[in-house]
């Protein structure tokens, strides 16, 4: 019997474009392939031993001879190739209708009751990059108080501000404020608190972010799990993707260093049920920011970690390790792009050398990690548990 099902996101690492990338812009990305191409071979032999370069059609990551786990790739159905869309899927929910996005910036009206609410003035008003846009107005919400609105292709509306000029708490109520205001025809996915410190032409953001979201608007594999009396543990965002729905215990995390850190910390406890990890520094470091190396080198001191996860896995245990999206920062825009995600699954009771095959959804996780504890499924996604023990 299993006891415990280690769901670990590597956020942002798509492996190639799906067939319906065209849609979104994205013919071409290849988040994993397009840095090895860029950089030389990156060097992640643990993965490998997983299992990682024997998925199907991968480019950029050599093969193993004898995998010591399962692996295969999965498309997405939701219509959408944001983090909020891409966990709710893994989690077992498919979204028809794709979340809300401003790619021109909000309307008037939302500007203006969000600055009614909160007395005072906003600027900004656009999609952008959050770095860049610090840079552009920082010096004048330093010297207003106003805060920075900003949007990006996802859909988010994101409030940057000087820890400084304006303290965490107050940024956080301005944000819960402005998540009352994006619900209904409005409604975006995410409100994001962005603090930032330092100075003009030195700004950096904080690892004091905070997001806001909506409840899934179905019930999701945690939320099964809790409700059955399970563990739920939330590592990194996790909570705040969620909105805390089906997390009966959380641990916000400043880097994906820490995140291994506390999954390891959680190994070790007894807990029965789901530890949910999201490493995001992938995604918000460096495939926003389209920072080539930076990625690489952040999934090579990922992979130099695996085997310390190895270890304290206990018998009962599996691990699946996989991704929410893309985000290749090789390509165009600053955005994520619409991939394949990696499935990597390892425990002393996977089979070795496993092919999964493509998955048709990202659910087949969440129909996965059901069986796998014998709980009720969402009735999204198909089951590979018995491919695989």
């Amino acid at each position: 019997m299993i006891n415990r099902v280690i769901l670990f996101i590597i956020d942002s690492v798509g492996i190639g474009a799906l067939p319906d990338a065209e849609k979104f812009g994205d013919i071409g990305a290849n988040t994993l392939g397009n840095i090895s191409k860029n950089e030389g071979d990156i060097h992640l032999p643990n993965l490998r031993k997983l299992g990682l370069g024997n998925i199907d059609n991968i480019e950029g990551i050599q093969s193993w001879d004898h995998p010591l786990g399962a692996y295969g790739k999965a498309a997405e159905v939701s219509l959408g190739k944001d983090t909020t869309t891409g966990h709710w899927e893994i989690s077992g929910i498919h979204l028809t209708e794709p979340l809300k996005t401003y790619p021109n910036g909000f309307p008037k009206e939302v500007i203006e009751e969000l600055e009614r609410q909160i007395g005072t003035r906003v600027i900004g008003n656009k999609p952008a990059s959050g770095t860049v846009i610090i840079e552009e107005l920082g010096e004048e919400h330093m010297e207003t108080g106003y805060p920075i609105v900003y949007t990006s292709a996802d859909s988010v509306l994101q409030i940057a501000a000087h820890e400084e000029v304006i303290p965490l708490e107050r940024l956080y109520e301005i944000c819960r404020i402005a998540r009352d205001i994006m619900m209904g025809d409005h409604a975006v996915a995410r409100i994001i608190a962005r603090p930032f410190v330092g100075a003009l032409g030195g700004f950096t953001r904080t690892s004091n972010r905070r997001d806001f979201s909506l409840n899934p608007p179905e019930e999701t594999i945690l939320d099964i799990a809790k409700a059955q009396g399970l563990d739920v543990i939330g590592i990194g965002k996790i909570e705040d993707i969620f909105n805390g729905q089906g997390i009966t215990e959380a641990v916000h995390t400043k880097d994906n260093m820490n995140g291994v850190d506390e999954t390891i910390n959680y190994l070790q406890k007894n807990n029965r049920g789901i530890i949910f990890t999201n490493l995001v520094d992938f995604d918000s470091k460096f495939g926003h920011r389209r920072d080539v190396k930076g990625y690489k080198n952040a999934l090579e001191e990922m992979d130099s970690r695996i085997p310390e996860l190895m270890r304290h896995l206990k018998d009962d245990d599996i691990i699946i390790i996989t991704a929410d999206h893309g985000n290749d920062p090789t390509f165009k825009g600053t955005d994520h792009t619409r991939e394949y995600i990696p499935i990597l699954i390892y425990g002393k009771s996977v089979k070795n050398n496993v092919n999964i095959g493509t998955r048709k959804s990202f659910a087949d996780i969440a129909a996965t990690i059901a069986e796998l504890l014998k709980i009720n499924s969402t009735g999204k996604g198909e089951s590979f548990k018995s491919l695989i023990v």
